[in-house]
């Protein structure tokens, strides 16, 4: 880290009071005129603490101890925490870790965007452990401790940490990472296995990624492990399109691709199914997901016959929910593969009348054929980076209501802002707690278009 100084820091451990928590879920407490980030504090505890680094005006730091603890502390789930960096919130009650993200919402809105919402939606919450239904784990295969590794990054650098299991997974997966570890080791390509994606549905399927095609042998090992445990095992030699299952030995010693196992998931709860790729983008807090769904359509409240323009599409997560109210909806997504699969996932749920369409929406055209129709309603979910390109040509179709779903609020905000510029208010906003046990902050945000262009008011820009 650029200006970071690591030599000659304080040693020893000193003493912090702490007074709130910042975007990361670090404590923050001054010291001396300085800023400093204690990780694994709490507002309202003194800890003893050891320096990490330390700049001119701010410092981080790591808890060491706890001698005045909140009453919001508890014990960690996890036996591997404060040493894995995928979660950094376990030691904080979930119940207030939501209300925490709630706040950095609200505060985000009003820092960035200048703007707070009438309502403050309550906040959507699911599990807090088990839920993670998609996932990317390293593996490595590291001779001095003891063979492969498999899970996340160490907390603050790029080692893999030494996990038993993971709490967040889905625990048929979660509880058996030194199960696949093992098998991992007795392979000959073990050392050129850089991760695997997990993929979660009825069935859960592991894609390895391997830069070296395996042996007859290492085949013949993943098909036995696979037999044992229920995974499907794919294999990636290349990029996306190269993920192909194991081949199946026959009686007579001739070989046959394998057979696909279909993924699919219901998108809210219903008896709605959408297919997906392993490798597909989808939510990965499946029933986080459903009740987020569910709770688009009430706020979007789409009636028969309404027009409906969607961003960001995917391959049909609101979509179909959408379709099935008997709103005509147009959906856009950058992705020609999510397209089709979003096609076929509309035509199999018997709401094949959606219209798709391909479209860059970070250069979005103007002239675009799905600009040219009149829109009642959008819905739009974006990836962290947020919709700035596409929020002048969203204005300008000028629907009443736009439901935007969030996964990184500063872009929210700056969009907000651009939003109620265009004559739009923000009637309501809450966080969703995709992510329990990190500092992820997922929401979602309604907005309304003036009827009159009346004065200012709250869910108007300041």
């Amino acid at each position: 880290m650029s200006g970071v100084r690591k030599r000659n820091l304080p040693q020893g451990t000193f003493t912090a009071e702490v007074t709130s928590l910042d975007h990361e879920g670090r404590g923050v407490a001054r010291l001396d005129g300085r800023v400093t980030f204690i990780a694994d504090a709490l507002p309202g505890e003194t800890v003893e603490f050891k320096y990490l680094s330390q700049r001119r005006d701010q410092a981080e730091g790591q808890v060491t101890a706890v001698l005045v603890a909140s009453p919001d502390r508890v014990t960690p789930p996890c036996e591997h925490f404060g040493l894995c960096g995928g979660c950094a919130l376990q030691h904080l009650a979930p119940a207030k870790q939501i209300e925490w993200k709630q706040h950095e919402l609200m505060q985000t809105l009003q820092r960035i965007g200048k703007v707070t919402p009438r309502e403050v939606a309550p906040a959507l919450t699911a599990p807090t452990l088990g839920y993670r239904r998609r996932a990317r784990v390293g593996v490595k295969f590291v001779e001095k401790k003891g063979g492969t590794l498999v899970g996340f990054r160490e907390r603050g650098c790029s080692f893999l940490a030494t996990l038993n299991s993971c709490k967040v997974l889905d625990p048929r997966v979660g509880e058996k990472l030194t199960v696949i570890a093992r098998m991992i080791d007795t392979l000959s390509v073990r050392a050129l296995i850089p991760q695997i994606e997990m993929a979660a549905s009825h069935h859960v399927v592991l894609v390895l990624r391997v830069l070296q095609p395996p042996t007859e042998q290492d085949r013949a090992t993943l098909a036995a492990f696979s037999a044992e445990h229920g995974f499907e095992i794919l294999l990636q030699p290349g990029g996306l399109n190269t993920i192909e299952p194991l081949e199946e030995v026959l009686t007579d010693g001739s070989r046959r691709p394998g057979e696909r196992w279909p993924l699919h998931y219901s998108p809210d709860g219903s008896d709605a199914k959408l297919a997906f790729e392993p490798a597909d983008f989808i939510q990965v807090n499946g029933p986080l997901s459903e009740a987020m769904v569910r709770q688009s359509i009430e706020w979007l409240d789409p009636q028969p016959g309404d027009s409906v323009l969607e961003l960001f599409a995917g391959l049909g997560n609101f979509t179909v929910p959408l379709a099935k109210t008997g709103a005509a909806v147009t959906a856009v997504e950058g992705d020609k593969g999510l397209v089709a699969r979003g096609d076929a996932n509309c035509k199999a749920n018997g709401v094949g009348t959606v219209q798709w369409h391909v479209a860059d929406l970070f250069k979005p055209d103007s002239q675009a054929p799905y600009l040219q129709a009149k829109f009642d309603l959008a819905l739009i979910d974006p990836p962290r980076a947020g919709a700035i390109e596409i929020m002048p040509l969203l204005i300008a179709k000028k629907p009443k209501r736009i439901l935007y779903v969030s996964c990184h609020p500063a872009t929210l905000a700056r969009d907000a802002a651009l939003l109620v510029e265009g004559g739009y208010v923000l009637t309501k906003a809450g966080a969703m707690d995709m992510f329990p046990h990190t500092s992820h902050v997922e929401s979602m945000a309604l907005f309304e278009r003036k009827s009159g262009g009346g004065g200012r008011g709250t869910g108007d820009r300041a």
